[in-house]
């Protein structure tokens, strides 16, 4: 299903938003195209779950990882769960960790912001955690360095819990128009007095880290520690409605213009003369949000049941829409076809 049809099959009913009412992309966090499971995280990295990332400096080490447990009778089947594996007590003052989401600025200029008529944001999610207290979640204006936060509290023990957070309209600073970062989400799991000594800022205001995590719990402090997250929608207005679940295929769709993994063989043109120039193009299945960074690509040689790669050197050139790569011709004969090889899939990444 395309995805401009989306609204016509009945899946969007705000008329004041465009197709899509949720902001964040893989909310239900059903779509894990790098892995279902990540261990020994020390720093910041896309893992596991499409378009969520973990941010961590020196704050313990983490499991991460797209887990089964989940809220009964939702609808949902999956989850984002971290959980710790050093513990790290005592933070210094510069320590954090949080799952964030970056949200592209052309996406969302019908949120009218840093104009009179700036909609107010609705958060709501699920979550569980052993630990109990306050945590932070946060939203941050990337173009103009403003940002504002909301506490919420996790009052029970290993118990699925939804969350409603209304961040309020900001009428400063407009976002631009572009593929850049516009607006990213952060929730909070522990952070330093760099970020915990000022006053929390429950409004709009340009952004000072003191004021970014005021109350959040330490969630490293203890191997015992985990938390889960599903459900994840950020929407225009002072309410939270039912989370649109979307076709999995359009859900994949969108995660694929910011990263793609692609067929462990990827076949592609013939090989030219030996010693002249080899080449394939790959296509890929959504137009990316910028150029993406390739990785894992290695030209074969197919008459050589992939035992001798084309050339030791690479060469290549991306666009949003397919990347070409080609070599001067070291292994095989004039004529032999050549393709695109690795065991473990071939990523175009192109993240915010």
């Amino acid at each position: 299903m395309a995805i401009d049809k989306i609204e016509s099959a009945g899946l969007a009913t705000n008329t004041n938003q465009p197709n899509f009412r949720n902001i964040i992309i893989n909310g239900d966090m059903s779509i894990a195209q790098r892995a279902t499971s990540k261990a020994s995280i020390t720093g910041s990295s896309y893992e596991t779950v499409d378009r969520f990332k973990q941010e961590i400096s020196s704050q313990g080490t983490w499991t991460q990882s797209q887990s089964t447990t989940v809220p009964t009778g939702q609808g949902f089947s999956t989850s984002l769960k971290m959980d710790c594996t050093t513990a790290d007590a005592s933070p210094a003052a510069s320590d954090y960790i949080f799952i964030t989401q970056k949200i592209e600025a052309q996406n969302l200029q019908y949120l009218k912001k840093g104009t009179s008529s700036a909609e107010q944001l609705t958060l709501s999610f699920w979550v569980r955690s052993n630990k109990t207290g306050t945590y932070i979640a946060r939203l941050r204006d990337a173009d103009n360095s403003r940002s504002t936060s909301k506490s919420y509290t996790i009052s029970s023990a290993d118990t699925w819990e939804k969350k409603t957070i209304t961040f309020d309209a900001d009428t400063t600073g407009t976002l631009n128009n572009d593929n850049g970062t516009g607006l990213q989400l952060y929730f909070y799991l522990g952070a330093g007095t760099d970020y915990t000594s000022g006053s929390l800022a429950t409004t709009w205001e340009s952004n000072t880290n003191a004021n970014n995590a005021v109350g959040q719990v330490n969630l490293a402090d203890s191997t015992s520690n985990e938390w889960y997250v599903t459900g994840v929608q950020l929407e225009a207005g002072t309410s939270a409605s039912d989370f649109e679940f979307l076709p999995v295929d359009v859900n994949l769709q969108r995660c694929q213009r910011y990263f793609e993994e692609m067929t462990a063989t990827y076949p592609g043109l013939s090989a030219s003369n030996k010693g002249t120039y080899s080449g394939v193009s790959v296509y890929f299945k959504v137009i990316k949000r910028a150029t993406p960074t390739m990785s894992d690509v290695t030209l074969r040689n197919m008459q050589t049941a992939d035992t001798a790669t084309v050339s030791a050197s690479l060469s290549g050139w991306t666009s949003e829409a397919h990347a070409r790569y080609g070599s001067t011709a070291t292994n095989g004969s004039t004529g032999d076809g050549c393709h695109i090889y690795n065991a473990n899939g071939i990523h175009a990444d192109a993240e915010l």
